[in-house]
């Protein structure tokens, strides 16, 4: 479950950073329509990098991957962020990629087990 967990937010991860790479700041980040469209694309996301961290966490615990934990939480935590800022597009390139490198750095290595 974790790996397909995995490879869905990976992609997910790559989607998210093309539309930040190519979409325009909005032109009014307070705007209701823009919130609940964020809102309604995003949460099936957050839901999923948390029971993505969950069963992870857990997979860890049963020694399932060498991964440490923190690694785990801290890529919620990225995700989450860059999650956000492909909608708000609030950020400077190099910290979105940053982050996102990070991302993908973890994901990799539980995919390579």
């Amino acid at each position: 479950m974790v790996i397909e967990m995995t490879h869905t937010l990976k992609n997910a991860c790559f989607s998210l950073k093309e539309k930040f790479l190519t979409d325009q700041k909005p032109e009014n980040k307070r705007d209701p329509q823009f919130f609940e469209m964020v809102r309604k694309e995003a949460e099936p996301l957050f839901d999923l990098i948390h029971k993505w961290e969950e069963e992870t966490l857990a997979a860890i615990k049963q020694r399932q991957f060498h991964v440490h934990p923190q690694q785990v939480i801290a890529t919620k935590e990225n995700f989450e962020l860059i999650l956000m800022h492909s909608y708000y597009i609030d950020v400077k390139k190099q910290r979105y990629m940053e982050l996102y490198q990070a991302i993908q750095y973890v994901f990799d290595l539980l995919l390579s087990h």
